[in-house]
């Protein structure tokens, strides 16, 4: 409404906008393409309107739009170029003609807008991406799906390994129970019929096998405590999987002694230490799964070290030990080795060897005293150590010790052995000085009389008398002439002193005389030299003519004596 001055005289029509000018009419939008292909076209915009003096606008979404560098408009604003269009020009758009007091906006026209595909990737729900490669637990059941943007919505195109055929025409794709079949290099085409776009994407799929329990191979060979390395190796025939390595439960730190290869593979101890025993594990491992092998312990051969001798097996080490005599004594040895050592117990001034690590006197005695030592052994390690104890008996020793009581034995025996030689040379010496003058004087020879007694004949009677033996020595006679008789040959001996028993007594009382009596043989007698021998061939003439002529009172003479 206008106020006017009151010295101005209006005529008002009935209908107030007739007064300046009449309805504005509805303006319409003419486009070049309702349908354009991203970033190939460009669309031209016409906003058409009958009035004149009118302003335009333009709307896009229902908003005014919001002019940029690949958009043009004409002067009067009827005509809008988008240059090179773009999918967010999609949409729809409307102009808006604005007179004097009166506005008028245009029928919607939308622009469609075709592009795509996008680049895209495959992803692939139940796995884990390792670089390019995805990684599947085998047995799984894995999602394959393809996401890209594009208008018209694209055709997809699944093709499996070396396959030129397309399996699947989805935008995702499901293999259940997956297996190692199904591990390879999956690819996907998308294409745009409206763009004439294609995409292509690929994914290579490892199937994962489920892990099973590795196993640590260590050598054979004897381990010595400093003297060696040794090297153990994760065994698992899984090559993708990874490994990890335990010492005692915990997860292993590699340093200077304990060294681990580039893959974890192996792990080599420098210079073992009796401490290296473990256990040890190896671990493999992937995203899906794990297993860990059983543990292992090494045997590492070390000492013996310092060895210690005890009196019984629960005391401390002793380096002397008094014990009683006649009393039992138990020395123990002891020494840390692996494998357990050996022992020899030896005594001082003696070369018997006692193998064992317990030694037991069960009674002592003096021969029991002296320094014992004992030796520890290791066969593996090759190394030795020993140690010794001072045993002293304690108790009342005799006057003699044993061993002088056996040098005395000793002693006489040697006295006994050299008497005897002694007695035998100077026997033999005798016999031989005795032998050459039998040899020189034959008389002498005939005088001597003979120690050797002949056992008495049997009894002459029953008196008792069984032997008796004649040791005096019998006389040599001359061989007289017979005339003479046997009266002169007794002038030249000597009185018989048995005659008086030969006239005299009966044989009956003489027996038991000649048989046992302590008579003893009559000296020996002196021949005259000035009488003749008789000849030796002549045994006949051995024995004088018995007084008395009966034969039974004598017993029976040898004739060899």
């Amino acid at each position: 409404m206008w106020s006017l001055p009151a010295a101005a005289q209006l005529t008002l029509d009935a209908n107030p906008f007739t007064a300046t000018q009449g309805l504005l009419a509805k303006p319409t939008i003419s486009i070049s393409q309702n349908t354009a292909t991203e970033q190939m076209e460009q669309v031209t915009f016409y906003c058409y309107t009958k009035d004149a003096n009118v302003t335009i606008q333009w709307f896009f979404k229902d908003v005014p739009l919001v002019f940029h560098e690949r958009m043009q408009l004409s002067t009067d604003g009827k005509n809008l170029t988008i240059l090179t269009v773009q999918r967010e020009d999609s949409g729809i758009y409307k102009c808006e003609a604005q007179g004097f007091l009166q506005v008028h906006r245009s029928d919607p026209t939308f622009l469609t807008v075709n592009y795509g595909p996008d680049p895209f990737e495959i992803k692939l729900e139940s796995g884990v991406s390792s670089g390019e490669v995805v990684e599947v637990i085998e047995g799984s059941t894995v999602t394959l799906s393809v996401d890209t943007r594009s208008h018209p919505p694209p055709d997809y195109s699944w093709f499996l390994l070396n396959n030129s055929l397309p399996f699947s025409s989805m935008r995702t794709f499901t293999i259940r129970a997956v297996s190692k079949e199904h591990e390879g290099m999956y690819r996907c085409l998308v294409s745009n019929i409206a763009t004439h776009l294609l995409r292509l994407s690929a994914l290579e799929v490892r199937v994962l096998e489920m892990l099973t329990e590795p196993h640590i191979v260590s050598p054979t060979l004897n381990l010595v405590e400093n003297a060696s390395s040794v090297t153990l190796i994760c065994q698992t025939s899984h090559k993708e999987a990874g490994v990890l390595w335990f010492l005692r439960g915990q997860a292993l730190l590699p340093n200077k002694h304990l060294v681990l290869s580039a893959n974890n593979r192996s792990l080599v101890i420098h210079g073992l230490r009796r401490d290296d025993t473990g256990p040890y594990e190896c671990e493999v491992w992937n995203w899906g799964s794990r297993a860990r092998s059983k543990a292992l312990r090494l045997t590492i051969s070390y000492g013996p070290d310092q060895v210690d001798i005890t009196r019984g097996a629960a005391s401390g080490a002793v380096s002397t030990v008094k014990a009683e005599l006649n009393s039992s004594l138990t020395l123990h040895c002891q020494a840390e080795s692996q494998p357990g050592a050996e022992f020899q117990w030896t005594l001082e001034h003696s070369t018997t060897v006692y193998m064992g690590q317990q030694l037991i006197i069960g009674t002592l005695t003096w021969e029991h005293q002296g320094v014992y030592n004992c030796m520890a052994s290791n066969p593996l390690t090759q190394l030795a150590r020993s140690a010794s104890v001072l045993v002293t008996v304690v108790g009342p020793r005799s006057s003699l010790s044993a061993r002088v009581i056996v040098g005395i034995a000793l002693g006489i025996l040697i006295f006994i052995a050299l008497t005897a030689g002694l007695g035998y040379f100077l026997y033999s010496r005798n016999a031989k000085r005795f032998s050459r003058k039998k040899a020189e004087d034959p008389v002498q020879e005939a005088a001597t009389p003979s120690s050797v007694e002949e056992p008495c004949a049997e009894s002459c009677s029953t008196l008792g008398c069984h032997s008796i033996s004649l040791d005096w020595p019998k006389a040599m006679y001359a061989n007289l002439p017979e005339p003479q008789g046997q009266a002169g040959v007794k002038e030249m001996l000597p009185p018989d002193p048995l005659e008086q028993f030969y006239e005299k007594d009966p044989p009956s009382t003489a027996s038991g005389y000649y048989c046992n009596g302590p008579r003893k043989p009559p000296p020996t007698i002196a021949l005259d030299p000035l009488v003749p021998t008789l000849p030796k061939g002549n045994t006949e003439s051995d024995y004088e003519v018995l007084v008395n002529p009966e034969q039974n009172i004598y017993c029976q003479i040898n004739p060899s004596v």
